[in-house]
């Protein structure tokens, strides 16, 4: 993963657990609304950003496949 991609989930991560704290979201339903919201802020940050400086965030680079294997092969 690139750095930007390891910012932008962190991101998501840290607006999910603050929704989730502020909503006082308790059991299933609640933290999945809340996963939602957080993942939307970090969408959408990352979509602003990438429209300001014309790259993409998103890379392949994250993508491990096991060893002895190359991308090539999944076809």
């Amino acid at each position: 993963m690139s750095d930007a991609e390891l910012i932008f989930s962190a991101l998501a991560e840290l607006s999910t657990r603050q929704i989730a704290e502020t909503e006082k979201a308790i059991g299933f339903l609640p933290n999945k609304s809340a996963g939602k919201k957080g993942g939307r802020v970090a969408k959408n940050a990352r979509l602003e950003l990438e429209h300001k400086t014309g790259k993409k965030i998103v890379s392949s680079d994250n993508f491990k496949l096991p060893a002895g294997k190359n991308k090539k092969m999944l076809g």
